[in-house]
């Protein structure tokens, strides 16, 4: 399948992109740079450009022939997008609209987009399903949730189809070591972990202590960046026209910010500096996904099973890049 991978050079993308390439599929990587990173994907699929240069993007369309399309490309900072939400409803929902009718006009039949469990905002039970209410609490959920929106009703009118992937938090990375987590500014608790244990980083701060979870931290699923990238294969395959699908993926199991940093000592062999703060303002204190629906519909299956099985990973990619990209 000839497919085109927007935000491609990003965290999700680039794991997706090795994934789509190893089985065989015609890859094209379209990514602005501003956040993702040149050295995580093959020179010769990468084309640089932005979501906003639609003319750019329907070139791209004709010209490689695309039979599919991928979305990453979108920001994803909660607090920016509190403080600045036109940059938000900017990017991530008028230009996606723009790239979604050019796939329209260009007969593009299948979609897969980057979504998030934020558009579930705080929920009033866990784990999650995809029934819950949907009730985002801040702009980026918003968006995330306009855009779902967007597509169901272009699946109800034309030839087109997609899919929606909910994701919990992303976390790991390539078995390798090779490619992994490497956000500027780093706001993930996992790296931020690791940034800790081996003194980038003064300390991490636990945000909140009273949270009503058993040792008082917000309890987060993870699930591994190589996973995420199966499920966005296993829903290219499913798509079709008229589809309207749409997928939790996590682990179904929650994890403690004390059980994060507890396990990244455990995996690390190192002390974790740490200071305790106050609660941040919209953080739910349990967000865990109910994945049974693409378990059975997809046959997904978590390769990463565990937190350690994923905190491995991570600490090989912290060894071989102490700065991310920059080595």
């Amino acid at each position: 399948m000839r497919i085109l991978v927007t935000g491609g050079a990003g965290y999700i993308g680039s794991h997706t992109v090795r994934h789509l390439l190893a089985n065989g599929h015609e890859v094209t990587v379209f990514d602005s740079l501003e956040y993702g990173h040149r050295q995580a994907v093959p020179a010769e699929s990468l084309v640089v450009g932005n979501l906003r240069d639609i003319d750019h993007l329907d070139q791209l369309l004709v010209v490689n022939r695309i039979e599919a399309v991928v979305h990453f490309a979108a920001f994803a900072y909660v607090g920016e997008s509190v403080t600045n939400p036109a940059k938000y409803y900017t990017n991530n929902l008028i230009y996606s609209l723009q790239l979604l009718d050019r796939c329209r006009r260009n007969g593009i039949q299948k979609f897969v987009f980057s979504s998030t469990c934020a558009t579930y905002g705080v929920p009033d039970r866990v784990p999650i399903t995809e029934e819950a209410p949907q009730a985002p609490v801040n702009p980026y959920g918003h968006t995330k949730l306009a855009f779902e929106h967007a597509l169901s009703d272009y699946a109800s009118a034309y030839p087109f189809g997609f899919c929606a992937l909910r994701y919990f938090n992303a976390a790991g990375a390539a078995a390798d070591g090779s490619i992994g987590e490497d956000h500027t500014p780093e706001t993930h608790l996992i790296p931020l972990v690791f940034q800790a244990a081996t003194g980038k980083i003064p300390h991490v701060t636990v945000l909140g202590t009273d949270y009503p979870t058993p040792d008082g931290t917000c309890v987060r699923d993870y699930v591994h960046v190589d996973d995420l990238a199966t499920a966005h294969a296993l829903a290219l395959d499913k798509i079709a026209p008229g589809s309207k699908l749409a997928y939790n993926v996590g682990l179904g199991r929650g994890y403690s910010v004390r059980e994060v940093i507890a396990a990244v000592e455990a995996v690390t062999g190192l002390k974790v500096p740490v200071k305790e703060g106050p609660r941040r303002a919209g953080d739910p204190p349990v967000l865990v996904a109910n994945a049974d629906k693409i378990r059975r519909e997809l046959g997904w299956s978590a390769k990463y099973d565990s937190l350690r099985a994923i905190l491995d990973t991570a600490w090989r990619w912290h060894q071989s890049h102490p700065n991310g990209f920059g080595e």
